[in-house]
């Protein structure tokens, strides 16, 4: 289960950060992506640990 919440809060969080950064152009929209993938996998799994854990 909480390997669930990682994989959606990669998915949610890199995905508007590429929303934001294709704005700026493909290079930001890449670099934006994979900083709130990162940060998505971070607290979803914290948002798990904190409520289901």
């Amino acid at each position: 289960m909480r390997g669930i919440f990682a994989t959606l809060g990669t998915f949610l969080v890199g995905s508007a950060g590429w929303a934001v950064g294709r704005l700026a152009g493909l290079g930001a929209a890449v670099v934006l992506s994979a900083i709130g993938s990162g940060v998505g996998m971070y607290y979803g799994r914290k948002l798990f640990d904190e409520w289901l854990g």
